[in-house]
């Protein structure tokens, strides 16, 4: 049971981390809106709620399964990519749970060394 609840605790971080990763990256890159303005001419900030994603999650459309993290449309949830896929590994944990890490260390496979002995109670 403490695995369970850890990989709950687990997902849960990777989660929020992903949610702040897409308001840093709007606000580092200017959300899309092409860059350099004209004189005078300001982005606008980021919105404070979820209304915006929820909009493009409701008309997005996917007769499979939708990945709420990417609006990838899979066949079944384990296939949804990593937001960040060149930052980020993708770890299957079985059952059809799969969860995107932080690339860790400097070595290839670190991420998901460290993942297994988390899972063994290692770590």
């Amino acid at each position: 049971m403490e695995l369970r609840n850890f990989l709950f605790l687990f997902l849960g971080l990777l989660v929020s981390n992903v949610s702040a990763q897409f308001g840093f990256f709007d606000q580092m890159f200017g959300g899309g809106s092409g860059g350099g303005g004209g004189r005078g001419q300001q982005a606008q900030n980021v919105r404070s709620d979820s209304s915006w994603y929820q909009q493009q999650y409701e008309n997005a459309h996917c007769t499979n399964y939708l990945c709420p993290g990417t609006l990838s449309c899979v066949h079944f949830p384990h296939h949804c990519p990593c937001a960040w896929d060149q930052v980020e590994d993708k770890a299957e944990l079985g059952d059809g749970i799969a969860i995107c890490a932080s690339k860790g260390g400097y070595k290839e496979g670190e991420t998901m060394r460290k993942i297994e002995l988390a899972r063994k109670g290692l770590l």
